[in-house]
């Protein structure tokens, strides 16, 4: 009777664990698992049964539950600087692995926290509104980053996001779209990133878009005012956060058009920018450019420091 009852109890206190709307797990010293909302998430309807999350060898897809894994830095090394790195994936998966949490170890390694967000992808079975929900995972990202500064000794006017492929369309939507609040609104706290990386970025939703996705986040129906206003070349203004750009011209996948035009809306507002183009390298290959001994991951630290970024 006794060990029936622990079983019993054992599970009851699982569940509850499991199901808390906002959870810490530990999976290293300094690396932990947070939930991004509390209770129900936004834009959300019952995922069918077959809807399961899947994880196959770093490629993440079906999410339902949209988390961030923070990466610490070792005691006493923090900036004060943070980053919320955003894996790529067309929008219909999750390069978690080398666009996501190798990026965040190597920030962390350096005192910059980094969070990799693991957002919801665009999909009509999971949410009424799919073109939104990405844009809502990020914006309760970098919400909860600053809501949460002080605890994780982050300084919340150095938050910057880095955003890979299809992780720099949401990064850079981020970065122009901050004023469109699509979360519930906590006074105070900005959407906005104080800078903003973006390496192989999807940019537009026009002639040099990526076209899944475009037909993942806006379907293949896309009216002229969705394809307008999720092509962020056509958002910048001259509040739009400092960037720093990063290409391959043999990109075939992500015409360096994406870069380009996005470059010069910023130089056109009068917006602080720096970009990297290589004649080579293709799309995909995360902080290793491995057709050059040339390193953008070092550069785009310089590009921290000139800027003022990692110093108090």
């Amino acid at each position: 009777m006794n060990t029936r009852f622990n079983v019993l109890f054992m599970r009851g206190l699982l569940t509850c664990f499991l199901s808390a709307s906002v959870f810490l797990v530990s999976f290293g010293q300094d690396t932990h698992v947070i939930s991004l909302y509390d209770g129900v998430v936004p834009n959300s309807k019952l995922a069918p049964d077959d809807y399961a999350e899947k994880n196959s060898n770093g490629w993440v897809t079906m999410v339902t539950k949209p988390e961030l894994a923070a990466f610490l830095p070792p005691g006493g090394k923090s900036t004060g600087a943070a980053v919320i790195v955003i894996p790529g994936g067309a929008y219909a998966g999750l390069a978690i692995n080398h666009e996501g949490i190798d990026v965040a170890k190597r920030f962390a390694s350096l005192g910059i926290t980094a969070f990799v967000l693991k957002y919801r992808l665009p999909d009509d079975r999971i949410m009424p509104e799919r073109s939104i929900g990405p844009l809502q995972d990020a914006e309760r990202a970098i919400q909860l980053v600053r809501q949460r500064a002080a605890e994780w000794h982050i300084d919340p006017h150095r938050v910057g996001i880095i955003g890979f492929s299809a992780g720099g369309h949401l990064a850079s939507s981020l970065g122009t779209h901050y004023n469109e609040v699509v979360i519930k609104d906590m006074p105070g706290i900005s959407l906005r990133p104080d800078f903003m990386m973006l390496i192989y970025p999807v940019i537009s939703m026009g002639q040099y878009t990526h076209q899944g996705s475009k037909q993942n986040l806006i379907g293949t129906n896309a009216t002229t005012d969705q394809i307008i206003h999720f092509s962020n070349e056509k958002q910048v203004n001259a509040q739009t956060p400092v960037a720093f750009i990063v290409h391959a011209e043999d990109d075939t996948a992500v015409p360096v058009e994406n870069s380009l035009n996005f470059y010069k809306a910023l130089k056109d507002n009068g917006v602080k920018a720096e970009m990297h183009l290589y004649p080579q390298g293709g799309h995909g290959f995360g902080m290793y450019n491995s057709t050059t001994s040339d390193s953008w991951f070092d550069r785009c630290i310089n590009w921290l420091q000139a800027n003022k970024l990692l110093t108090q």
